[in-house]
């Protein structure tokens, strides 16, 4: 039986875990992690190679032949990694760029969700600073204030005041304080009640 040389892309406790799953496999051979971290370096060999480093990812895929590729953090697979290892031939586990933006951009994944007609917050998605601002003077307190992109976790603001509302657009859209991810926002109703991931 062919031992798979495997790549696993992230350096956090979900790479470790499921490289520490993965590595019980009698079909696993090498396993590389790139970045990785102190526990997975129990189980493989760690690469200074950052995830979002997806053209130097595909290099050392190339250089080592990787058979099989897990890519699992948001960035890079927002980036595009999936795809580019697929247009060059490797076998690599993750959603397409594409498909990506359903986390990626919460714009996108509201948009989804409204024209699907799968049970979401009612929402307005604004990209003008002004616009949102007087959006959000004409609706009832509280409010969630969301910047779309990427914000490791950290872009989401519940508002009980229209001066918290105000200070969370400018923090977003004018200060920028989560980058790019800020340049649109979603506003949406305040929800209460238990939350679960699938």
């Amino acid at each position: 039986m062919q031992k798979l040389k495997i790549l696993i892309i992230g350096s956090g406790g979900r790479e470790h875990a499921i490289g520490w799953k993965v590595a019980q496999s009698e079909r696993a051979g090498e396993i590389f992690f790139a970045p990785g971290n102190a526990g997975t370096l129990e189980i493989g060999k760690n690469v200074d190679i950052k995830a979002t480093d997806i053209n130097n990812l595909l290099e050392f895929a190339k250089k080592e032949k990787i058979d099989l590729t897990l890519a699992l953090p948001d960035d890079p697979l927002a980036l595009g990694v999936v795809d580019l290892f697929k247009q060059n031939g490797f076998r690599i586990f993750g959603p397409t760029k594409q498909a990506s933006q359903i986390e990626s951009s919460k714009a996108f994944s509201k948009d989804f969700m409204k024209r699907h007609k799968l049970p979401t917050a009612e929402f307005e998605v604004f990209d003008d600073f002004e616009k949102a601002r007087i959006y959000t003077l004409e609706h009832s307190l509280p409010v969630v204030i969301k910047a779309s992109g990427l914000a490791l976790g950290k872009g989401v603001i519940i508002c009980k005041s229209y001066e918290e509302v105000e200070k969370a657009l400018e923090d977003i859209m004018v200060k920028k304080v989560f980058g790019e991810a800020g340049d649109t926002v979603v506003i949406e109703e305040f929800l209460t009640g238990p939350e679960i991931s699938a």
